[in-house]
């Protein structure tokens, strides 16, 4: 095909400039270097569209797994602190009193939550730094406002003691609390250990300050003083069938008729 020339003006005059051979375009494309060819681009949008699904379908997975990780590790962590740490510890820790009145504390636990051989047994042992008298005012009162109740039951203490002894319950559970001075121990004597002094001798008279505080908390079902107690009322045993003899068992003798 001829070639048209175009012509541009100028200021110099015309100047021809070639026309663009049209011919040459499906030389070109069969080159590759005109246009796309058609018939692949659906074949390219088909593996774009497939390889964008595929990143769609990992980021859903990674989400769900993010997911069930997260919902269960939340319970298992509060599961395995529920069964590492007893419940009435952590009520014992909330209990209103003030820091003077808690400043060291001791716990120890023995038996079984579930009283499989043994109900559990609590023992917190915890040193205030004021009297026995402000210390055991204060830890009634931190009890009462958490819902405990005063527990008049006989053995409440099992024994006589010195301090200040009362017993508590709520709900399934009972609590001692006992409030008394310390033990001072005297400082050791040219290098000797130190001997804790018994409350009957004169080195327990050592000026102590502060107090020592000590609670129990059992089952109700396993605490004994919650069960019937043993009573010695005649009017609940009967009769007694060995009564006390007085005087003299044999009386005075009789006189045979001669």
């Amino acid at each position: 095909m001829a070639r048209a020339a175009a012509v541009v003006p100028s200021a110099t005059g015309p100047i021809e400039r070639p026309a663009p051979d049209l011919s040459d375009g499906p030389a070109l494309r069969a080159a590759g270097q005109g246009a796309p060819d058609d018939d692949a681009a659906p074949g390219a949008r088909s593996e774009e569209r497939r390889q964008t699904r595929e990143r769609r379908r990992l980021r859903a997975a990674a989400l769900v797994l993010v997911s069930v990780v997260l919902l269960g590790a939340v319970p298992l962590f509060f599961g395995i602190r529920t069964l590492s740490r007893d419940p009435v510890f952590d009520n014992l820790d909330q209990l209103g009193v003030p820091g003077w009145a808690a400043a060291k504390t001791v716990d120890d636990v023995s038996g079984s939550r579930w009283c499989l051989l043994d109900c559990r047994l609590r023992e917190r042992t915890v040193t205030s730094e004021k009297s026995p008298e402000e210390t055991a005012k204060v830890y009634e009162d931190a009890l009462r406002q958490d819902g405990w109740r005063p527990w008049k039951v006989s053995r409440c203490p099992e024994q006589q003691t010195k301090g200040s002894y009362t017993c508590w319950r709520r709900d399934e559970l009972t609590l001692d609390l006992w409030v008394r001075e310390p033990t001072c121990v005297p400082p050791p004597v040219d290098g000797e250990p130190a001997v804790v002094p018994s409350d009957d001798s004169s080195a327990a008279a050592t000026e102590c300050t502060g107090s020592l505080v000590s609670v129990k908390v059992r089952n109700a079902i396993d605490d004994e003083r919650t069960r019937p107690q043993p009573t010695n009322d005649p009017s609940l045993t009967g009769e007694d069938p060995f009564p006390t003899v007085s005087g003299d068992p044999l009386g005075e003798l009789t006189p045979s008729p001669s």
